[in-house]
C-alpha cells in the first residue's frame, strides 16, 4: 500500500512528495525545498521512513524541469547519493538551469546536480507507470499507480486547471493530446498535481 506525504515547498508554493510503500521503498517527486527549514523538514520525514525499515531505498524524480520542482535537487542528491531522473526531453532545460533563473529575475546562481534520463530504468515501487505528458514543458511526465488509483500529475493537469504553455518549450496542442489521455483513466482516480489541492479524474473531466 502507498503512502503520500505531500509538501508545499518553495515561493512558487510548488508540491513536493514522498511516496512510500510498506518495505520501504521512496520516490521523492519534485524536490522543491527552498529555504534550510524545508529542507530539515523533508530530511526529518525521510529519515523516519530509513528508521522503520531495513530495505529502505529511495529515488529522486523529477516531473518536468522548471526550477520551481528543482530548488532543492542539488540539496537532495547529495543528501542521499543519488541522481534526479527525468524524461529525457528536459534534461537539456536543467543543463541550462541559468536561464530559466534569468527569465524569471532571479538574482541566484543555479547550482547543478546530477540527472539521468528515466527511459530504461525501473522504479522501486513496485506498479508505477510513466505517462509522458508532453505540452507544459518537452519532457512532462505523470507517475500513475493503477490497483492503487493514484496519479502523481506534476503541472499537467490541476485542480480544476492545467498547465501553461506560454514559457519555453510549450505547446498548447501537445497538452490537449495529454490531458486527453489522461481523462481517460478511471473518474476515480486520484490526482496529486504540482500546484494546489488534490482532486479526481471525474471531477476535472466535468
Amino acid at each position: 500500500m502507498l503512502e503520500i506525504k505531500c509538501f508545499e515547498f518553495g515561493p512558487f508554493g510548488t508540491n513536493t512528495y514522498i511516496v512510500s510503500d510498506d518495505a520501504g521503498h521512496v520516490l521523492l517527486v519534485d524536490p522543491a525545498c527552498y529555504s534550510q527549514y524545508e529542507q530539515q523538514q523533508l530530511y526529518r520525514s525521510i529519515e523516519d521512513i530509513r528508521s522503520q525499515h531495513s530495505s529502505f531505498s529511495i529515488q529522486i524524480v523529477a516531473t518536468h524541469g522548471h526550477l520551481d520542482h528543482l530548488w532543492g535537487a542539488p540539496w537532495a542528491c547529495e543528501q542521499w547519493n543519488t541522481p534526479v531522473l527525468m524524461h529525457e526531453a528536459d534534461i537539456p532545460m536543467v543543463k541550462a538551469m541559468q536561464e530559466q533563473y534569468d527569465l524569471f529575475g532571479i538574482r541566484m546562481q543555479a547550482k547543478p546536480f546530477p540527472v539521468k534520463g528515466l527511459e530504461g530504468r525501473g522504479l522501486g515501487l513496485a506498479g508505477v507507470e510513466i505517462i509522458e505528458t508532453p505540452g507544459h514543458t518537452p519532457g512532462s511526465i505523470c507517475l500513475y499507480w493503477k490497483e492503487e488509483k493514484t496519479l502523481l500529475s506534476g503541472d499537467t493537469l490541476f485542480c480544476m486547471g492545467y498547465g501553461r504553455t506560454d514559457l519555453p518549450g510549450g505547446d498548447m496542442g501537445q497538452l490537449f493530446c495529454s490531458l486527453e489521455s489522461l481523462f481517460a483513466l478511471p473518474g476515480d482516480v486520484r490526482v496529486y498535481p504540482g500546484h494546489g489541492e488534490d482532486t479526481t479524474i471525474g471531477a476535472e473531466k466535468r
